[in-house]
């Protein structure tokens, strides 16, 4: 039974691997695991409730459709859901699909009790919740200052969660893991502000890696280690920046193993950042690992277009300085690779506009920006995506841009603006002006109609993959 429900699962996979995003498949679907098939029940195991939730709110559509692909109409989805308490052993609940989103939200699941409120801890020192804390956040990050995207939705909406209820929610720890220069710093310290500044009496705390390894050597040096474990547990909110750098380093592992311990079990709330995910780190004990998965593991990506100008307009107005819109798409189009990267080539675009006194145009924008910029070998354009198109169904390139309904050309119209999308760095905004002065959600409205053609006719799916790989030979 089990090696078909893997089966059967596996395939799901196949099936749901080429509807979404690769990241949104590593995140949210490579975890899972088919435990049994049972006549048309599969039952497949989910980390968590939260896990659970996001699946049935965000994806079930999709699940059910790949559910009763291989398992037929009366295929049905259950979730084995691991819920893991520190000083309980984990244990499973079943939960149906209810196909309709959030509406399971409302079922109820019973948690253990995770700790005994009388045990204290022999170390705590009289008076010392009485000290004052410097927090050692940057006023500066905040989520005012922290632009929402597509990128980082789901890690700044946790994290307005956890500020709002530190150590009262499911997110803890709560881990933002991403690539660098892409907001992980500043979304965990925005959430000590927004606590620090909810909740002016809980003691707060940021504190990279690197300088609590450096403490902990210095309290063995100074014989003063109960001090020190004294000092980490008596905090409320405890933010750990760049954790991946404990790699390799044993006794430090060790203390702060009892430290997040110690705080998971009295409720106080716990937040990390890593250059990864916790099951792709390496050189951490797996004890530390399996708790840095109790929480939530959010993803920071790349920011896209839009996302991109919305940080680039945010910065200018703080400056109070005006910049020609496409200045702010020259710079944004160009520099993609991370959010620190894109604050900086503005910022060097602005200082050499005041030392040379120059006004910012674009051709300044281009001259001042080539270091940042890397050359390409060949970028894909708008214009050689309508061509190719027209070309592929025989159809004139200056009908694609008028407002004629005829079906093959608006089939021309909507495959070019999804692929325009897809291959070009263009705003929704530029793709749809250069399709005939469209607006933005009629672009949406094609890239949904593309994808869900391509999830339900082969014969288009199989025009599209022909299209696309005519783009990578030219």
């Amino acid at each position: 039974m089990e090696k078909t429900g893997t089966h059967i699962w596996n395939n799901c996979l196949n099936i749901i691997k080429d509807n979404i995003p690769a990241q949104s498949f590593k995140t949210w679907f490579e975890p899972i695991k088919a435990i049994r098939q049972e006549g048309s029940v599969l039952t497949i195991q989910v980390p968590s409730l939260f896990f659970y939730e996001w699946l049935e709110e965000h994806y079930v559509g999709l699940l059910r459709k790949t559910i009763k692909n291989q398992l037929g109409e009366e295929g049905r989805l259950e979730y084995n859901i691991v819920m893991e308490q520190s000083s309980a052993k984990p244990f499973t609940t079943n939960m149906p699909s209810n196909g309709n989103g959030s509406e399971g939200k409302n079922q109820s699941m019973p948690i253990p009790v995770s700790i005994n409120k009388d045990i204290k801890n022999p170390f705590v020192i009289p008076g010392l919740r009485k000290l004052q804390v410097d927090p050692q956040l940057n006023q500066n990050y905040t989520f005012e200052t922290f632009i929402e995207g597509d990128c980082n939705r789901l890690a700044r909406s946790a994290g307005y969660a956890v500020a709002a209820k530190p150590g009262g929610t499911s997110f803890n720890p709560l881990m933002i893991y991403g690539g660098v220069g892409l907001g992980k710093t500043h979304l965990a310290q925005a959430i000590g502000n927004e606590i620090k500044q909810s909740f002016p009496e809980k003691l707060v705390l940021y504190v990279s890696c690197e300088k609590f390894t450096t403490q902990f050597v210095e309290s063995l040096k100074n014989n003063n280690i109960n001090d020190f474990v004294n000092f980490y547990q008596a905090m409320d909110v405890l933010i750990v920046d760049d954790v991946h750098n404990f790699a390799g380093r044993d006794k430090t592992q060790d203390i702060f193993f009892h430290i997040f311990n110690h705080l998971h079990q009295s409720g106080k709330q716990i937040i990390l950042t890593s250059d990864k995910s916790p099951k792709d780190l390496s050189g951490l004990e797996e004890r530390l690992l399996s708790r840095f998965k109790w929480g939530l593991s959010a993803d920071l990506q790349i920011p896209d277009m839009e996302t991109r100008m919305a940080i680039l307009k945010k910065k200018i107005y703080q400056d109070g300085i005006e910049l020609p819109q496409e200045v702010i798409e020259y710079v944004a189009h160009n520099i993609d690779n991370n959010v620190r990267e894109l604050e900086g080539a503005m910022v060097s675009l602005l200082a050499q506009s005041t030392l040379n006194k120059k006004e910012i145009d674009l051709a300044l924008a281009r001259q001042m920006l080539k270091n940042f910029i890397k050359n390409s070998s060949k970028e894909i354009s708008m214009e050689s995506i309508q061509k190719l198109v027209c070309e592929y169904f025989e159809v004139p390139v200056e009908m694609v841009k008028s407002s004629t309904r005829k079906r093959e050309i608006v089939q021309a119209r909507q495959i070019s603006m999804y692929l325009s999308k897809a291959h070009t760095k263009s705003s929704l905004k530029t793709i749809g002006q250069f399709f005939g002065g469209r607006d933005h959600s009629t672009v949406i409205y094609a890239c949904q109609t593309v994808e869900d053609l391509i999830d339900t006719d082969k014969k288009f799916k199989t025009y599209v993959a022909d299209i696309q790989k005519k783009l990578k030979m030219n």
